[in-house]
Formats: C-alpha cells, structure tokens, sequence
C-alpha cells in the first residue's frame, strides 16, 4: 500500500490518551497510523486529561453517538484553596476567596461525608470553558475573549464518589457520573463545599465508558511500534459499542428486508422487548447489520445499518 492510500477499515479502537492533546489531535493521529478513510471519537476529553478514548472507524462511526449518553468514571486529582481560570492546570491559578480556618484541617471522614452529599441527582452550572454552544459559538470562545456568559445549571447525575488519597490540601477521588457531568466543576463546587473557597483538577484520567475500561486502551507510541497486522488486531468490532442493547437474530429474508429500509413483522426475539427499544440486529449467521428500534405494532424498524457487501 503505497504512503497516503486510505483503507476503508472499520472498528473501534479502545485509546489511552496522553496529556497535552487535544482529542481531535489523538483522532487525527490514529486515524494517520491506520490510513483510516474515516474516523471520529466518541466524545472529548480535556487537553490535561488522560484516558479512555474510543475512536471510531468506518462503519463504526455510525453508532460512536451511542457513547455520548453513557456513563463514565474518572480518577481525579484537585487542590484545595486555588482556583483556576479553566478549571484546570492550564489556567491562571489563584488563591481562593473565602476559605473557611478548617479548610487546614480537615479529616479522611469529613472530605467522604461531603463527597458522599454529592451523591445522586442534582445541578451543576457549566463552566465558561466547554463546548456548549451559545448563539453559535462554542462557551470557550467566549471565555478567552474575556467575555462571561451567564449559564443556567443542568442536571446531571454523579452515581459514586470517593476518596481515594489525601495529603497536604491534595485530594484523589474516584467518580462515575452521568453524561454532561463537568469534572472541573464538581472540583470546584466540591472545594467550596469542603469550606475551601474552592479546588482546581491538577489530574485527570477518564477509567472507564460504558462497558469499556482503560486497561483495553492502546497508546498512540505503542500502536505507532506495531506491525500493521498487530495494529489492526487491537480494533473491536462495530457491534461492540451496542452490547447494552438486546440482541435479535432474523433470518435471511428478514435480514434482506431490514437491508433495504423496510420494517419486518413482530419478530418472536423482539415480542417481549418495549417499543422504542432499540436492539443490535444479526443474521443467522451471527453477521452484525446494525442497529433497530422496536415499533409501536411490535414491528423491528432498521434504524442505522452497516453496508453489508456479501450476498445474504
């Protein structure tokens, strides 16, 4: 294959991300070493976060959105007492306003008892430094314009938070939050609830997504020594991002239906499964075609299907 050729692969490729990049650069990156026509990720991490970033490749980049809603969980890193234009420590770092005298002195038990009171269902007013969109520009051009925006809070779900080191005005913690949630703003609504004045993240490791964890993850340097036969053997396969959706098995008319746009009737591996269901779709041959919903009537309706180049 000569340089420059593209290749028509697809796959997920589970990504040990390295500090100092941002997560387009790590997509383009991968995306370079395995001359991969067409790539996209599965959400962004920071440019200081490390961790867990699932890049998807050809057909696979039809289903990366199912990621965007899972849950996550990262080991974090925050310093009591400062606080940071960015949240994290790539921002203008500054002494925190309002830290109460037992900020100095707080304890293993006192730190778990406020972290556990974040534990649930509640809100959290985005930072100016994200993504969001505000009349048609991202928060964060914004903010390096020195402009503030105000921003309603959002409701987000942090379903466990613990301590998992603590010296000095350091705090480690482990977190598994909804989608949506902002790290950088729990660390700081985290520092003022501790009577800190607030807290900014000196680290950042995204450990787990979905039903992927890091120990899975390839780092761009490991991947780059690879011989390409090995590279290619550290892809999953497309369906590999929709193993928490039940799986309905059809049979080859069924399957050739479903191909060509049309819904198939009531199908007896999707009777007992709800409408609006969305399910991983197979043929009898254990072949992925994609991914369904389930109807009102019963029915199994093609949703977003792979390009299946072999005759059924």
């Amino acid at each position: 294959m000569s340089a420059g050729t593209k290749r028509h692969i697809s796959g997920v490729l589970l990504l040990d991300k390295a500090s100092g990049f941002s997560s387009n650069q790590a997509l383009q990156t991968a995306k370079r070493i395995f001359s991969a026509h067409k790539a996209g990720h599965t959400g962004t991490l920071d440019p200081m976060a490390t961790g867990l970033l699932p890049i998807c490749f050809g057909e696979a980049t039809k289903f990366s959105s199912v990621l965007l809603g899972a849950d996550k969980t990262y080991e974090a890193t925050l310093r009591l007492g400062y606080m940071s234009t960015t949240g994290d420590a790539e921002g203008k770092i500054s002494i925190a306003a309002g830290a109460e005298p037992q900020c100095v002195d707080l304890t293993w038990e006192k730190i778990q008892t406020v972290l556990k009171s974040f534990i649930g269902v509640t809100t959290q007013v985005p930072p100016m430094y994200s993504a969001i969109k505000h009349r048609g520009k991202p928060m964060y051009a914004f903010a390096r314009a020195g402009v503030e925006i105000e921003r309603q809070p959002r409701e987000i779900t942090i379903h466990d938070l613990s301590i998992e080191a603590y010296q000095g005005n350091e705090i480690r913690m482990r977190v598994t939050c909804g989608s949506g949630t902002y790290v950088r703003t729990l660390a700081e609504d985290l520092g003022r609830a501790l009577g800190c004045g607030g807290a900014y993240l000196t680290a950042l490791c995204r450990s787990a997504l979905g039903g992927f964890n890091l120990p899975q993850a390839h780092t761009l340097t490991a991947l780059e020594a690879m011989p390409p036969s090995q590279r290619d053997s550290c892809l999953l396969p497309a369906d590999s991002l929709l193993e928490s959706f039940p799986a309905v098995i059809v049979d080859s008319a069924a399957a050739l239906s479903l191909l060509q746009g049309r819904a198939i009737p009531s199908h007896p591996a999707g009777e007992s499964l709800s409408p609006g269901r969305q399910v991983r779709l197979y043929d009898k041959g254990q072949r992925f075609l994609g991914l369904g919903e389930i109807s009102t009537e019963g029915y199994v309706s093609p949703k977003r299907l792979i390009r299946v180049e072999q005759s059924l």
